[in-house]
């Protein structure tokens, strides 16, 4: 299995090859898996170049790739609980939370949702902001 991380637009990506055969590819993105048409790739994944996997992929999902949440055992993850896109954060890193505050604001299917903490805590690590979409699972945030 081949590694990379490619940056699309500014944004890192964890990409494993599988498998390749012929101008397909099985691999995954940030733990999701894909299959992948490339564009003058070899069947060899060692000898095919990052140049190349950027360029020419052409993904038959039309899934949003997320960004990777590491968590630590001592943090709990808050996960987006729907697909949306993020309209405001009322927190930051470090801020001290009381059960029920409003963390966030994601817009699903054309509705406002306030994203509240099940649990008081201080704020870890944020991984998405304002204007970032976000996958149903993805974390958000981690408190402590």
């Amino acid at each position: 299995m081949k590694k990379y991380v490619i940056k699309i637009y500014g944004t890192e990506y964890a990409v494993k090859i599988k498998n390749v055969e012929g101008k397909t590819a099985q691999l995954t993105v940030n733990d999701i898996p894909y299959e992948v048409e490339v564009e003058g790739i070899t069947t060899n994944p060692t000898r095919m170049t990052t140049k190349t996997a950027i360029q020419h992929p052409v993904m038959q999902s039309e899934v949003p790739v997320s960004k990777p949440a590491p968590t630590s055992s001592s943090s709990y993850p808050m996960k987006a609980p729907l697909p949306g896109v993020i309209l405001e954060m009322g927190i930051k890193e470090g801020d001290t939370i009381k059960q029920g505050q409003l963390l966030l604001v994601l817009e699903a299917m054309k509705m406002e949702n306030n994203i509240e903490s099940d649990r008081a805590g201080v704020i870890d690590k944020i991984y998405f902001h304002k204007g970032d979409s976000v996958l149903e699972g993805d974390t958000l945030l981690t408190i402590k």
